[in-house]
């Protein structure tokens, strides 16, 4: 006991005695320093050291307090980095999607997010993206004498591919194990739809349908959270509150619906979400999005990188078939957007949907009076098949 007072008394001193000490000297006291988040530049791996598409955003540089460097390193899927050895180790922290890294003469290994690969001096190895995943990391790399990495040769496409001893990945989507939609799935279209027309009526009855069906609480809200980004906040807020009432009136019927999950894991912040909502960006539409009119006003493809690619699809209580399902319809029931309503069919695929799933979406919307809607995306399903490859 008498120790801990000791120590508490040594603590609560050390403040007043290191002012002391900062009077008598006259060397300048160092200071706390913020680098902003997007204040750096990005630049693009070089193709001499990384095969494929990889973007690299510098954090810090190394000092004399610390002799290490700091970089969020963005690998495309199938991207990956040469062989090379650090003089003074690193260390990696996987912040979105599935990568592979394998040190010379052992298998690859498959790495997550929040994995942290430790890589001792001078051991040769490469790491990037898995074929069908992009992926982040956060890297953390010690120098000595100025130099940080010896870069080797190339990971050939044999070298990448011979992982036949990996465990199964587990990427935030799974392939659709038939060519229907499950009861579950038909009726978040349904509650999308109807919540993107503010038809409070037809919402009631696709949110009992889809309670009845087996759809959580948690999913609900989150498919009527997520469209806020596509039909608005006050559609999203109304439903909400008509997925209250409904939730409400079926307890009072004795029904007790599953209450579902919150996210399993924490969402990244700053720069990591902002990498975090750029993979999945990058993910869902195939390529880096990029063109004329984000170069013209560039903050709205920020806001889709950081809020409705990070914040809201980093969120696992929710799949991204199911997410894709709902942007589909709420898009269908709305006229003059086309393009999108196309971009998001192909995404739908990229996720697992199949064809046959999507013309099952489009008979749903005509079923359920949403003729025009129906068509608009049974004619933008068409033009993407036709333009596709094969």
């Amino acid at each position: 006991m008498k120790n801990t007072l000791i120590g508490i008394a040594v603590c609560a001193a050390a403040p007043f005695t290191g002012a002391a000490a900062a009077e008598r000297s006259e060397e300048p006291r160092a200071e706390q320093q913020i680098s902003r988040a997007g204040s750096q530049a990005s630049m693009a791996g070089p193709a001499d050291y990384f095969t494929g598409r990889v973007r690299v955003d510098p954090l810090f540089a190394g000092s004399g307090e610390l002799n290490a460097s700091g970089a969020y390193v963005t690998f495309e899927p199938g991207a990956r980095s040469a062989w090379h050895t650090h003089p003074a180790g690193q260390r990696l922290l996987v912040t979105a999607g599935v990568g592979l890294v394998q040190e010379w003469g052992k298998p690859i290994q498959e790495i997550h997010p929040g994995d942290v690969v430790v890589c001792p001096p001078g051991v040769k190895h490469w790491h990037g993206a898995a074929p069908a995943s992009g992926m982040t990391h956060l890297a953390v790399t010690g120098s000595v004498d100025g130099k940080n990495v010896d870069w080797l040769e190339k990971v050939s496409d044999e070298q990448y591919h011979a992982h036949g001893n990996l465990s199964p990945s587990t990427p935030p989507v799974q392939p659709p194990v038939s060519q229907t939609l499950s009861a579950r799935q038909q009726a978040i279209p349904l509650i999308a739809a109807a919540m993107a027309t503010s038809d409070m009526a037809g919402l009631n009855a696709a949110l009992n349908r889809g309670l009845d069906a087996g759809l959580t609480v948690s999913e609900a809200k989150e498919v009527l959270v997520q469209l806020y980004a596509y039909s608005g906040f006050p559609r999203s807020l109304n439903a909400l509150g008509e997925l209250m009432k409904v939730v409400e009136a079926r307890k009072q019927r004795g029904l007790e619906d599953q209450p579902g999950r919150e996210p399993g894991r924490a969402i990244p912040v700053a720069g990591a979400l902002l990498a975090a909502g750029k993979a999945n960006q990058t993910h869902i539409a195939g390529a880096p999005v990029e063109g004329p009119l984000f170069d013209f006003v560039p903050v709205i493809n920020q806001y889709l990188q950081t809020h409705l690619f990070g914040d809201i699809f980093e969120r696992d209580n929710l799949d991204w078939q199911s997410r894709e399902l709902a942007t589909v319809a709420a898009l269908a029931v709305t006229p003059g957007v086309e393009s999108q309503l196309r971009s998001h069919l192909a995404a739908s695929q990229r996720v697992g949907l199949t064809t046959a799933q999507l013309r099952q979406l489009i008979q749903l919307l005509a079923a359920h009076g949403e003729a025009a809607a129906a068509q608009r995306a049974a004619a933008a399903l068409d033009t993407l098949l036709a333009n596709q490859p094969g």
